[in-house]
């Protein structure tokens, strides 16, 4: 919907995305360059903080903020979403404290939210593609609930799970698919196609674009310019809206980049062209959307204050990180069981010798 140059230009296929794009407010518009904006902030400043020691890992969306902000507004409140471990915008959408990921990362909690306390923003999976099976079977129990399909788009409930062009080609996505596609769950499939799984690019992983594979298992899909906030928010929003109304699961395929490495571990100068991260760079999606605002009349006044609000935001996260403590080692017998066990209880007066045995200079 919108060119690199930030214009719009809507043609084709995307006119039947039109109204959901036209039904946006002013203040929705704002809110769509604010959370990108700070979220971008955000990512760096983790990773500095990776760097100078406060993390054990960090995992970069640098790029990927617009597939990631517009399908995160497209989803309602009812909606229960299950991210892989990259989703931090969406993250930020559905009302996680993002402190919580820095704390996930630092290796200071054993869950790290709790989704009935988060917009029903489910826990982060590093484990590649076992949250589509997650998504599948939480969409499954919805449908047997009764609570989807009811004609109320209000209220009906549906299903969005996050992966990665890696996870095309594990086993647990394409389970998922299956199962989606027979019991006729009211999910949407959100792959980010980032170009690299780590550092296999996607053209060795599937020879077709990767959205053609949802069909051979009966489930309609969509590319979409992931890069392009406006068609992320359009796309999703009508897919979710055919899933919630029982037309069955759908698939989007989101074309967006992973400007940084793949984790603070990767060195991704190893395997792909300087030129090639260079044209992506070019179509930064925070740039594409803030021409097209200010193409609306948005005065500098408006980015100056969104630039200031993310760096107080990335102020405040550096803040908190610095004061996080480490937890008592005792923690990780607390949620093993729900009531007390005697073999956790057994474990736990073990390891509580075992470290009064250094005495109390150790």
């Amino acid at each position: 919907m919108l060119s690199t140059e930030g214009t719009m230009s809507v043609t084709g296929a995307s006119e039947e995305y039109l109204p959901y794009v036209e039904a946006l407010s002013d203040e929705q518009l704002r809110r769509f360059h604010r959370d990108m904006v700070v979220i971008r902030r955000y990512d760096v400043e983790a990773a500095n903080l990776q760097r100078q020691g406060q993390l054990a890992l960090w995992v970069p969306s640098m790029g990927q903020e617009a597939a990631q902000v517009g399908s995160g507004h497209a989803a309602k409140a009812q909606d229960h979403i299950f991210p892989a471990y990259r989703e931090h915008a969406v993250a930020m959408i559905r009302g996680v404290d993002v402190l919580d990921i820095i704390r996930l990362l630092r290796g200071v909690t054993h869950g790290g939210w709790n989704p009935a306390e988060s917009g029903n923003f489910h826990l982060y999976t590093l484990v590649i593609a076992s949250q589509t099976l997650h998504a599948t079977g939480y969409a499954m129990g919805i449908g047997f609930d009764g609570t989807t399909a009811t004609g109320d788009l209000d209220t009906d409930e549906a299903v969005l799970v996050y992966f990665g062009d890696g996870a095309m080609s594990q086993g647990d996505l394409n389970e998922a698919l299956v199962f989606a596609a027979s019991y006729q769950t009211p999910q949407v499939f959100f792959l980010q196609n980032n170009h690299w799984a780590i550092s296999v690019p996607v053209s060795v992983q599937s020879r077709v674009p990767l959205v053609q594979r949802a069909a051979g298992f009966g489930v309609p899909g969509v590319q979409v310019d992931g890069n392009d906030v406006l068609a992320s928010y359009a796309v999703t929003a009508a897919s979710l809206d055919d899933a919630r109304s029982g037309h069955g699961p759908r698939f989007v395929e989101a074309l967006t980049y992973r400007i940084g490495a793949h984790t603070s571990s990767d060195d991704p100068t190893k395997y792909r062209a300087d030129s090639e991260l260079q044209s992506w760079i070019a179509r930064d999606p925070i740039q594409r959307f803030e021409t097209y605002l200010r193409s609306r009349g948005e005065a500098d006044a408006f980015f100056a204050d969104v630039a200031t609000e993310a760096e107080d935001f990335a102020a405040d996260i550096r803040r908190r990180t610095l004061e996080l403590e480490s937890p008592a080692a005792d923690l990780i017998f607390d949620s093993v069981y729900s009531e007390p066990h005697p073999l956790t209880s057994a474990q736990s007066d073990w390891l509580s010798r075992y470290e009064s045995s250094y005495g109390e200079d150790a």
